[in-house]
């Protein structure tokens, strides 16, 4: 077992919980979940039997990492942001063969309270703000706030605002790493240093 847990945490038989993973106080990962390294679950966290997470994922105190939710590496889930899996749910009526996918590409930050409707993907270094309520696709290195979610600039690698200049070029101060941004489309040009 490479990895840690806290006496409170339940990890089910079967899960998979790679090297340097913690698993904090009341956290519960299900049998079927597939955990990468260097990972941290806090206090309160559940994770379902249909879900991948990737390598150094912070998930935060009470969040809900529902089945058919995939997080890639260096995914950051703030403080009770909430996953969904059904579209339409109802108590009466069975719905657990309409999930919809949830993808949340490498890099992206999930602020604190943040809800993502399922189906959706969040692209890769995308930041939602705390609060927001995603109900559409992000794009790469977006930063989206408010209900619903709606996109009000970009951000770096780094997890800096970025500001574009005549020609469409913006540089993190902090990595150099250099962006261009073309219409709704931003990427990364040139990789400085993270």
């Amino acid at each position: 077992m490479g990895y840690w847990k806290h006496d409170s945490a339940i990890v089910d038989d079967g899960a998979q919980l790679g090297e340097g993973t913690k698993v904090w106080h009341f956290a519960h990962v299900s049998a079927g979940a597939r955990i990468c390294e260097r990972c941290a679950l806090g206090q309160g966290v559940y994770v379902g039997n249909d879900v991948a997470v990737g390598n150094n994922v912070r998930v935060q105190n009470n969040v809900s990492v529902y089945d058919a939710v995939t997080l890639e590496d260096d995914v950051f889930c703030g403080p009770s942001m909430v996953f969904t899996n059904v579209y339409n749910p109802r108590a009466a009526v069975a719905r657990k063969n309409e999930y919809r996918r949830t993808l949340v590409k490498q890099g992206a930050t999930l602020g604190a309270n943040c809800t993502i409707v399922c189906g959706h993907e969040i692209g890769r270094y995308a930041f939602v703000g705390a609060g927001a309520v995603v109900q559409k696709d992000v794009a790469d290195f977006a930063l989206v706030v408010g209900v619903p979610a709606r996109r009000i600039g970009w951000m770096s690698r780094y997890g800096e605002k970025l500001a574009f200049d005549a020609q469409g070029l913006a540089e993190c101060p902090h990595t150099g790493d250099q962006y261009q941004l073309a219409g709704e489309v931003c990427e990364l040009v040139k990789v400085g240093s993270l």
